[in-house]
């Protein structure tokens, strides 16, 4: 690849960020990323006209945006996506839970070295 060649596409890549910068419009990448849900939902969820979307300009060709905001909401009512945030969030208290445990028992084992008496050398 020459220099002319990746000049224009950092400048393509610039343009993009400049237009999607203050919007609500992203990149699928972080649609996905930031709401939990695949980028196979948002084809599914774009193509069949439930969120709207439109095509960019990219470093790499065309690249299609949605409104974040739209995808959001539409993540919130999707069953299969509360689940999965339901168990992640179960999953980050039964890992407190466990630390807790962890803690207790390495109080109680410090308790018990220091009633153990030391083996005289």
């Amino acid at each position: 690849m020459e220099w002319e060649d990746r000049l224009d596409a950092w400048e393509l890549e610039l343009e993009l960020a400049a237009q999607i910068e203050g919007s609500d419009w992203v990149t699928l990448e972080r649609a996905a990323a930031e709401t939990g849900a695949s980028r196979a939902a948002l084809r599914t969820w774009y193509r069949s006209g439930q969120i709207p979307s439109r095509l960019a300009d990219g470093p790499h060709g065309p690249q299609r945006l949605v409104p974040l905001a739209m995808v959001a909401s539409r993540a919130e009512v999707s069953p299969r996506l509360r689940r999965t945030a339901e168990r992640r969030i179960a999953d980050q208290a039964e890992l407190e839970i466990l630390r807790h445990r962890v803690d207790l028992l390495e109080l109680r084992l410090a308790t018990l070295e220091e009633r153990q008496p030391s083996p005289q050398a």
